[in-house]
């Protein structure tokens, strides 16, 4: 299996378009992501490879973090009386929105720089900057004191064991 990050950077930077497709097509069969953006800072980052993640945006902004399984896309219809597409066109995401697991931000939208979508999150309407979105459509100003989710110096790996060993404990006091 080739390295996700050296897929991500041709599939997304490469000048040349047979490279890009190639990219592609190896993401979508090892990783079963599709990543297609009109505009994407290099800055990106997709936490645990990306895995299952379909991400067709305008445009993500810098800083950005994608978890897995997170689904990015249009939210298209069509109106059968006007003959036309309407809804047209895909999210953009703003700086430094981290975007958690199973979160679906679908349609011409805008997400607000330094907003947090959480886990499963369905959104469909404009998100303010500073915000946490959650559950569908559901907003929230965002405590300047807190990073949800993902922060530079993520924990180590001992204190997140050692994290799920006292959830075991209170289980078994539950």
């Amino acid at each position: 299996m080739m390295d996700f990050q050296m897929l991500l950077q041709q599939n997304c930077f490469s000048k040349d378009a047979v490279k890009r497709q190639q990219a592609a097509e190896i993401l979508e069969k090892d990783y079963g992501c599709e990543i297609n953006c009109l505009e994407m800072d290099e800055t990106v980052r997709f936490a645990h490879h990306g895995r299952n993640c379909i991400v067709i945006a305008s445009k993500l902004s810098k800083g950005v973090v994608i978890f897995q399984n997170v689904t990015i896309g249009s939210n298209q219809k069509f109106n059968k009386k006007t003959n036309q597409w309407e809804n047209l066109g895909n999210p953009v995401i703003g700086r430094n929105v981290v975007i958690a697991d199973g979160a679906k931000i679908l349609g011409p939208i805008i997400i607000g720089d330094n907003s947090t979508v959480a886990a499963g999150a369905i959104v469909t309407k404009d998100v303010p900057a500073n915000s946490i979105v959650y559950g569908v459509n559901q907003v929230r100003p965002r405590d300047a004191n807190y990073d949800l989710i993902f922060h530079d110096s993520m924990p180590s790996r001992e204190k997140n064991i050692k994290g799920c060993q006292d959830v075991i404990e209170r289980f078994k006091q539950f």
